[in-house]
C-alpha cells in the first residue's frame, strides 16, 4: 500500500541533510498517477470527490508502527512539514485526489478524513485544515500540510513550523467541509448548542414491608418468574424534545464518542438524515461513550436504507441495531 511512499521518504531524508526547508510526502495507497481534475482556486477546501471515510489497520513505514484509530481528544504539538509537486492530483490514503493548492493535510493515525486545528507555534497564525491523507514519516513531525496550508500559514519557504494540532471532528464526505477557518479569516464558527447534560438516574420507590400474615396462602402449580431483561439506568440525552425508542424499531448508530460535545456536533450534522438522538452507554472498564443514534421503524429494509443515507454524510461505518 505504501511501497512507492518508502522510495519517496528515502528521497526526502536525503534532502534533509543537504537542506532545512524538508518536504516530507505522506502516503499515497496506489502508485498510479490520477486523471487530471478542474484546478482548485488556491485557499479552498479540496473537495472530498471519490473519498470515503477510513480508519484503516496498523501499518508499517521504515520500521515504524502506526495504529490508526478515533482519538476525539487529540492535541498534540510538534513540527509540522509540507509536501506538494511530487504528490499533487495523486491519490491520497482514502481515495480523494491530492491538490496541493486546496488546503489539507496528512496525519499518521487519525480517522480520514476529519477536522483538525493548526496553530503555528512561531508566529500565532491559526488555520482549519482536511486531514484525508497519511503522513508524514520523517523525524517524528507531527503533520504533514499541503503547500497552499503551509503559505497560509507563513511556513512553506522555511520548510518547518513548531505547530499545535487539535482534532475538531469528522470531515464531510463528497463536498467543501463547513465552517472551515482560514489564516486569513477571523470570522468566528457558529456557536454549537448547549450540550444537554444527562437526566438523573432513575430511583427506585422505597419498597413497604406487608405482614405475612396478612396474605392468603397460595395453592396449585409454582409459576416461574417472568424474566424481564435488564435496563440500563443511564438516560439518553436527547437533540431537542426527548423521545422514546419503541421496542420493536430499528435503530441505526452514526458513531460513539467519548466527548459529548463530538457526539452532538455529530447529531447536527445528521440533522438532514433524520432525528439524531445521543445514549450514554457505559462500557465494563468505566468509560462513558455517547452513542449518536437515528430511528430507522419497525422495517428492516427502511433501517438499511437509512443506514447507506447516513454512511453517504461521512459515516461509513454506521451500523444498523436491531430491535431490542
Amino acid at each position: 500500500m505504501f511501497a512507492h511512499r518508502h522510495s519517496a521518504v528515502g528521497r526526502n531524508l536525503v534532502l534533509i541533510l543537504m537542506s532545512s526547508a524538508a518536504l516530507a510526502a505522506c502516503a499515497t495507497p496506489h502508485p498510479r498517477l490520477a486523471s487530471k481534475l478542474p484546478g482548485v482556486t488556491p485557499g479552498t477546501a479540496p473537495s472530498g470527490a471519490g473519498g470515503r471515510y477510513k480508519v484503516g489497520s496498523p501499518y508499517q513505514v521504515a520500521g515504524v508502527w502506526y495504529v490508526p484509530h478515533e482519538d476525539p481528544q487529540y492535541d498534540a504539538t510538534g513540527v509540522a512539514s509540507w509536501y506538494g509537486d511530487e504528490f499533487h492530483m495523486k491519490p491520497t490514503a482514502n481515495g480523494e485526489i491530492f491538490d496541493m493548492h486546496a488546503v489539507s493535510a496528512a496525519h499518521t493515525t487519525l480517522p480520514l478524513p476529519s477536522i483538525v486545528e493548526v496553530t503555528n507555534l512561531d508566529n500565532g497564525k491559526k488555520i482549519q485544515v482536511r486531514v484525508n491523507d497519511r503522513g508524514p514519516f520523517v523525524g517524528g513531525r507531527v503533520i504533514d500540510l499541503s503547500h497552499e496550508a503551509a503559505r497560509q500559514l507563513g511556513y512553506d519557504r522555511k520548510g518547518l513550523a513548531n505547530v499545535r494540532v487539535k482534532y475538531i471532528g469528522p470531515a464531510t464526505l463528497g463536498g467543501p467541509d463547513t465552517g472551515m477557518r482560514y489564516a486569513s479569516n477571523t470570522t468566528p464558527p457558529p456557536a454549537l448548542p448547549a450540550y444537554v447534560p444527562p437526566l438523573p438516574a432513575y430511583a427506585p420507590p422505597t419498597p413497604v414491608a406487608v405482614a405475612s400474615a396478612s396474605l392468603p396462602p397460595i395453592t396449585g402449580a409454582a409459576i416461574a418468574p417472568t424474566q424481564i431483561p435488564p435496563v440500563s439506568s443511564a438516560a439518553p440525552v436527547f437533540s431537542g424534545a426527548p423521545k422514546v425508542a419503541a421496542a420493536s424499531a430499528y435503530r441505526v448508530q452514526a458513531g460513539a464518542f467519548s466527548d459529548p460535545a463530538n457526539a452532538q456536533r455529530v447529531a447536527n450534522q445528521l440533522s438532514g438524515a433524520g432525528v439524531a438522538t445521543i445514549e450514554p452507554l457505559q462500557r465494563a472498564d468505566g468509560v462513558t461513550l455517547y452513542r449518536v443514534v437515528l430511528q430507522g421503524g419497525a422495517d428492516e429494509g427502511e433501517a438499511w436504507g437509512l443506514r447507506d443515507k447516513v454512511a453517504s454524510y461521512g459515516f461509513a461505518e454506521a451500523r444498523v441495531l436491531r430491535p431490542f
